[in-house]
């Protein structure tokens, strides 16, 4: 990335502005209803249904091969279902008379002509859904663009080309956005922008649907999940209540007789690992019941921490079983790797 593009991503972005294209309270959301999409004899999204809801962001998640970029090439009418249909809005995508002002995507944000300048792309697609040149200048000022807009894509970074492809998501002031990666190639600055952006946009009363790997920055930034795997359901719920019903949750305990405390705590369903200086891990029980045995036996607690489980460790619990590839241990390997001594 040049000085030029450095200092434009650095910009401040203002929240996207409106007033062009369909009003984002009239937005009716996602709706799947028993997806299903065959390739051949294998079937990549099996009967899944789920509503992304206004007013919130959505994030998307499942392992590689998930089925997740063909539900929202289905839901972008990219790809025809097998079976089932899927509705933004009330309608099939085919249906709206001018897309691009009442649905945002991003997908390929690499599919731009090279030679373009970023703002004659985006003029080009306003010309085609009659959204006036001045719509295209603010778009290109909350994506930060402004320095770069005249440049040709060709010699954009990944990162300004992820801005392009958000900037022409936001052109036509859609009541819905369908967003694939779109941190992707970004650096702290622009996935900070890119949070606050969507929470903005879903303040709005927007459906935002937002799909990503980085499940630390889902945490932060979405309000309810869908997550699929092997082109299944596997759960449709807020991320406050999938962590917390996670099977990882655990306490952390610090005392001076952990030996003690963890053969009165010792039971049924319940895991304790010790660690060092007194420390213990206890799963299966909750921070009152070991305060109470501890209390009751006099045994003095230095610490008492419940730990929550990461959206990471949720995530990764309920997914190993749909997982498509998986990999071995590295630190366990007996294969040794290329140059390294035998």
């Amino acid at each position: 990335m040049t000085s030029t593009q450095r200092s434009a991503a650095r910009r401040p972005h203002p929240a996207p502005p409106t007033g062009t294209g369909t009003s984002a309270a009239t937005g009716t959301g996602i709706e799947a209803v028993g997806l299903t999409k065959r390739y051949g004899g294998k079937t990549v999204v099996h009967d899944l249904s789920f509503t992304v809801r206004p007013g919130t962001v959505t994030g998307f998640l499942g392992p590689n091969g998930a089925g997740k970029s063909t539900t929202m090439r289905m839901i972008l009418g990219l790809d025809a279902p097998t079976r089932g249909r899927a509705l933004v809005g009330g309608r099939a995508y085919r249906a709206h008379t001018a897309p691009l002002t009442e649905v945002g995507a991003l997908l390929e944000a690499t599919s731009v002509h090279p030679g373009r300048s970023a703002r004659n792309h985006l003029l080009a697609l306003a010309h085609t859904h009659g959204i006036p040149a001045s719509r295209v200048d603010a778009v290109i000022e909350t994506t930060g663009l402004t320095e770069v807009a005249r440049r040709r894509v060709k010699g954009f970074s990944l990162g300004m080309g992820q801005r392009l492809g958000i900037a022409a998501a936001l052109l036509g002031d859609p009541a819905t956005l369908v967003l694939d990666e779109p941190v992707n190639g970004l650096d702290p600055e622009g996935v900070l922008w890119i949070r606050t952006l969507l929470k903005s946009l879903a303040a709005q009363g927007r459906t935002v649907l937002v799909s990503s790997h980085l499940m630390s920055e889902m945490a932060l930034t979405a309000d309810r999940l869908v997550i699929i795997g092997r082109g299944r359901l596997l759960a449709d719920t807020t991320v406050d209540e999938f962590v917390r019903h996670a099977g990882t949750a655990s306490v952390r305990v610090v005392t001076p007789e952990a030996g003690a405390l963890a053969e009165l705590l010792a039971g049924p369903g319940v895991e304790i690992s010790p660690g060092a200086s007194g420390e213990l891990d206890v799963r299966g029980s909750d921070s009152s019941r070991i305060g109470t045995t501890a209390a009751e036996h006099g045994i003095p607690l230095y610490e008492l921490t419940p730990v929550r489980a990461s959206l990471e460790q949720a995530f990764m619990d309920l997914t190993r079983d749909a997982v498509e590839y998986q990999a071995g241990n590295p630190a366990g390997s007996a294969v040794p790797l290329e140059g390294a001594a035998a």
